[in-house]
């Protein structure tokens, strides 16, 4: 049989599809395609009204939103087992090693913490995590994982990223910056 080139674009089809189904390469790519989140336009950042959100800390001390005046405050939403999360996570965790002194840190699960210790052992992570204990404000309400917050000072969102993100940017570096000033 006589392989035309027909056939071998046949077969770098199949072996691209099963390279993005295999997990590692699935999160290599994702991690490739993810760029900066950006800054909503001051005119569409919505303020959260209801600021009462309990959150029991998984490996940290338990908190109420309520509780952060005057905080700059990051919010991801994640779960261990979706690819996009795995994929944003190493850039979270070196935002976090640099601004945790300055920023507020909420990592916000449904899973147990038995399962989230043995992902961030196997992982290298240590970010605060919590489960809620109370419904999440309207306005950081969303269906999808991993979304991601940064709220000013004064509780509004500044950024709203649904979708793998390169958090460790120049661009979510400037932002902070700007916010902490």
């Amino acid at each position: 049989m006589k392989i035309t080139k027909k056939h071998i674009t046949n077969i770098a089809f199949v072996v691209l599809i099963g390279l993005m189904i295999y997990p590692p390469t699935k999160v290599y790519f994702i991690r490739l395609i993810s760029f900066s989140p950006s800054e909503i336009k001051i005119e569409k950042q919505i303020k959260i009204e209801d600021t009462n959100w309990q959150l029991k800390g998984l490996n940290t001390k338990n908190i109420n939103l309520k509780e952060l005046e005057n905080k700059v405050i990051f919010i991801s939403f994640w779960a261990t087992w979706c690819g996009p999360c795995i994929a944003e996570m190493p850039s979270m965790q070196k935002l976090f090693d640099d601004y945790k002194d300055k920023v507020t840190f909420l990592f916000v699960t449904n899973e147990d913490w038995q399962t989230v210790s043995e992902f961030y052992t196997k992982k290298n992570f240590d970010f605060p995590t919590y489960n809620q204990v109370s419904i999440a404000p309207k306005e950081l309400e969303s269906s999808s994982i991993p979304t991601t917050f940064i709220l000013d000072k004064n509780k509004k969102i500044v950024v709203d990223k649904r979708g793998a993100a390169d958090w460790n940017s120049t661009t979510t570096r400037n932002i902070l910056d700007k916010l902490l000033n």
